[in-house]
């Protein structure tokens, strides 16, 4: 097991092998908000984009496939999304808001790091792991407050009493994810600014944060010029800037105001540009480039992806008929969207210790070695782990959002409502 928060980690990726491969991202965060709103409605459009970014964020992490970020970034997307939630909040005052969107954010954050610390103090982590107890102290003020990333250990002994253990490394496989949390809160910080300018100097506030990131990974590479975490902060939030800030425009109506071609004219030349990058990096010829390693061809990918969606956006009111049958579904991943993104690791992880034993039934051996190998296998025993999961600790989502706890808001199918709306 490998598991990496350096200069040229995938940022939404931590790797597992035995028998299944982890991706930390991203990520996530899955969006930290309810779902979108336009216009006095729920836009149908934003929440299907906010499902599939879930969706796909739970695959990669799982299968770490390579091309999963090309075909849809899941990161860009939904910092597209929060930001144009954010700009249509601020129509109120600005203080209100910010801590409208803490009081939604923090709280399940709490409790999975309640959880998390708990189980890492009984695994043996503690003041002395770091050989700085003091600092050890200190640093568990970003479980509070997530301006940078929460502490975790490294290295454990993965729970060694049981007879089939996790990984050592299984706290960063969980916690390290948790950068996106940390770039959505300094997002909401900064957005009243960012709005600010943007209705000031459009062009050049949707452009600075990719402009910063060019800079930053072209002629600082060395990030022991700078105190590590400013660093992976200061990297975050600039690779993903301009699709928070193209989310607000979107908003605003600004895109609205430019010519038809202009979008679908540019963004593709933005994703070639990205991609170009991405091919010429110097990398292992016998490797896929995964472009989460790559912060510029990351920005570039992303943004270049995230215009051509709102662009079409078509913003239902109503599903159009073919994805009724997906409503279900698509409101209950937005309904605990912080949920699933927190604790979908834990189930990757928890599934390969729980798959471990049928490897010593002997039918099982000598018939199924494929499937205990498999990670769709992984992928099988995990998905009703996290269902568990959400049911037990979602509920929090409701308390941070000032509703009544509900245990699985999946929505009631209203019959006849397409038939009356026709």
């Amino acid at each position: 097991m490998t598991a990496s928060v350096e200069s040229g980690r995938s940022y939404d990726t931590v790797q597992l092998r035995v028998p299944a491969v982890l991706r930390q991202e991203p990520q996530q965060e899955p969006e930290p908000e309810a779902p979108s709103e336009r216009k006095g409605g729920r836009d149908r459009y934003f929440d299907l984009l906010r499902a599939l970014a879930l969706v796909r964020v739970v695959f990669y992490h799982n299968f770490g496939w390579f091309w999963l970020p090309l075909v849809f970034p899941s990161m860009g997307v939904m910092f597209a999304l929060a930001g144009a939630l954010m700009t249509r909040s601020l129509s109120r005052p600005a203080l209100g808001v910010i801590r409208g969107r803490l009081r939604r954010l923090l709280p399940p954050m709490w409790l999975f790091g309640a959880i998390m610390i708990t189980l890492q103090i009984v695994d043996g982590w503690g003041p002395d792991s770091e050989g700085h107890p003091n600092w050890w102290w200190s640093k568990l003020a970003f479980w509070i407050l997530p301006l940078s990333t929460p502490p975790y250990g490294e290295e454990l002994a993965g729970f060694s009493g049981l007879q089939h253990h996790v990984e050592q490394t299984w706290a960063a496989q969980v916690i390290v994810p948790l950068w996106y949390l940390r770039a959505y809160l300094w997002y909401v910080l900064f957005s009243p600014l960012m709005l600010w300018a943007l209705r000031k100097f459009p062009v050049v506030t949707l452009f600075t944060p990719l402009a910063v990131v060019i800079v930053m990974n072209t002629f600082f590479v060395d990030q022991d010029f700078l105190y590590g975490r400013v660093w992976e902060t200061a990297n975050d939030f600039t690779m993903f800037g301009s699709c928070w800030i193209l989310g607000m425009a979107h908003q605003e109506g600004l895109l609205k105001k430019i010519p038809q071609y202009v979008v679908p004219s540019i963004a593709p030349l933005i994703m070639v540009a990205g991609f170009w990058y991405l091919q010429s990096r110097p990398v292992d010829p016998t490797e896929p480039t995964d472009i989460e390693a790559w912060p510029i061809a990351q920005a570039l990918w992303s943004l270049g992806f995230v215009a051509i969606l709102l662009h079409v956006s078509p913003s239902w009111k109503q599903w159009p008929r073919p994805l009724e049958r997906w409503n279900g579904l698509v409101s209950l991943l937005n309904a605990r969207a912080v949920s699933v993104y927190l604790w979908h690791q834990v189930a990757l992880v928890v599934a390969v210790p729980l798959i471990d034993p049928l490897w010593g039934v002997p039918f099982v051996y000598r018939n199924l070695q494929w499937l205990l190998a498999s990670q769709w296998f992984t992928l099988l025993v995990a998905i009703p782990l996290v269902g568990l999961l959400v049911l037990t600790f979602g509920w929090v989502e409701d308390v941070a959002a000032k509703r009544s706890p509900r245990l699985l808001p999946y929505p009631r199918r209203q019959r006849g409502r397409r038939r009356a709306a026709d």
